[in-house]
């Protein structure tokens, strides 16, 4: 994931106007080390036999969750390129109304939001319930550690109001 360039435009805080700083660049050993531990998450997930365009739901469903534009710009052109279609990326934000996904692939959903809502164990048990049944241990702790991974992302982008830019 790239750090954008400092946006020009203010935050408000308590009233007044206070600039965020973007945590990447001020604290650039803790982002590496989180761009590492994505990195090392990736390969874990390609190891478990877990396809990019999955990976990439994951991605953009937590990020729907959390309301990270700056990362569902990122990763809705990453599951382009991985193959995604526009229809399905559409309506993922509605994946259980749909047909369009595949066991696999609602499972990985499934745990991806069970995963951001942490707080909600029903939704936890439900969701590694339903994983169990199409997804081996190593799937599931893939899928797990994207949504973590992904969260910690959305955490950087939001808090430090990353930018979508129009020249993407």
């Amino acid at each position: 994931m790239s750090s954008p360039t400092p946006s020009p435009e203010p935050s408000l805080v308590h009233g007044s106007p206070a600039p965020r700083i973007y945590l990447d660049k001020q604290s650039p050993k803790a982002y590496h080390a989180l761009v590492q531990t994505s990195e090392a998450v990736r390969a874990t997930a390609a190891d478990a036999g877990l396809d990019r365009v999955l990976v990439e739901l994951v991605n953009l469903r937590v990020s729907q969750i959390n309301g990270c534009a700056f990362c569902l710009d990122v990763h809705t052109r990453a599951a382009l390129r991985a193959g995604e279609t526009t229809r399905r990326l559409g309506v993922l934000a509605a994946w259980r109304e749909t047909g369009l996904f595949t066991p696999a692939e609602r499972a990985a959903l499934a745990l991806a939001e069970a995963t951001t809502s942490a707080a909600d164990t029903a939704a936890q048990d439900s969701a590694y319930a339903a994983a169990r049944e199409v997804l081996t241990d190593d799937q599931i702790s893939a899928v797990i550690w994207v949504a973590i991974t992904i969260n910690a992302f959305n955490r950087v982008s939001i808090l430090s109001r990353h930018p979508v830019r129009a020249d993407h």
